[in-house]
């Protein structure tokens, strides 16, 4: 991989505003969407970019071929799951304590990794990053003025929901042959496909009268911080690696409480900020150690 450019890391530092900018306004979308309507419309609005780039890149799209078992499962875990939970949950929980508990995504991965991967196995600098990162939520979740008997349950899914993502990347390596952009658009669709008749039986969306406000952030979580993120994403993973594209994981949840403290005027206690560094040094620990094995 070449060397890593200053246009490279602007670019870099753009997916992971995007990513983060995901949290506060699904909050907002809360406002006047179900969770299941924001969950649809995210998947539906971020695979018409990708559908697109596979149709100019000529990648035939194998969402209906012989392994399209693989791709519903994975769009259903991968997708379906998460967008539904992470909805749910910020309903009632701050969208700032959803990118930190979102971020623990790479901790989650390596204990699955050492099942299930090939060469992943744990050692004691990972077991020691794992540590740090998950006491750092478990702080957080003494946070009483953050989290409570009324959305304790919320704050769980939301972990849940990480927890989702970190499955469906497992079961995504059952077809890592295949082209990226191919895999991505196929779970997208199934993810529709899913969600289809779901949102439209328990939700009744011709029902909703939603605000403006809550439309415009529906469209941009699933053009922008979807579709447009999957494609930068790509571009990252071509030109950089994997090593490289991994750093977003300690933007993320920082890029996170700033933009909902901006937005939303979301509260930032002195426990918030310590889960924070708890989990960005957890997450350190765990990608030195992994660094000198991705390529």
């Amino acid at each position: 991989m070449k060397q890593p450019t200053l246009f490279d890391y602007l670019t870099l530092t753009l997916l992971a505003l995007i990513w983060a900018s995901a949290f506060f306004n699904i909050k907002i979308a809360t406002f006047s969407y179900g969770p299941l309507m924001i969950a649809f419309l995210r998947v539906f609005f971020g695979a018409i970019p990708l559908i697109l780039l596979c149709y100019f890149k000529k990648i035939k799209i194998e969402a209906f071929t012989k392994d399209w078992y693989w791709f519903a499962l994975i769009g259903l875990i991968n997708l379906v799951l998460p967008f539904f939970l992470i909805a749910y949950g910020v309903k009632t929980v701050q969208s700032n304590l959803a990118a930190i508990l979102m971020s623990t995504t790479p901790l989650s991965s390596t204990i699955l990794g050492h099942f299930f991967v090939k060469n992943e196995k744990m050692n004691y600098l990972k077991t020691f990053g794992i540590l740090v990162g998950f006491s750092g939520i478990i702080y957080l979740f003494s946070d009483n003025l953050l989290i409570n008997q009324n959305n304790f349950i919320s704050a769980l899914l939301i972990l849940l929901g990480s927890t989702c993502y970190v499955i469906g990347g497992v079961l995504t390596l059952k077809i890592s042959k295949k082209k990226n952009e191919n895999v991505t658009a196929s779970i997208l669709i199934w993810a529709v496909i899913i969600l289809i008749p779901i949102t439209f039986i328990i939700e009744e969306p011709w029902k909703l009268t939603p605000t403006n406000e809550s439309t415009l952030s529906l469209i941009y979580l699933g053009v922008v911080a979807t579709g447009l993120a999957w494609l930068l994403r790509f571009r990252i993973l071509k030109n950089n690696g994997l090593v490289f594209q991994s750093q977003v994981a300690y933007l993320i949840p920082i890029f996170g409480i700033i933009l909902s403290y901006i937005f939303l005027n979301e509260l930032i206690t002195p426990k918030v900020l310590v889960s924070l560094f708890a989990v960005v040094l957890g997450i350190y620990f765990v990608k030195k150690s992994s660094s000198k094995k991705i390529i």
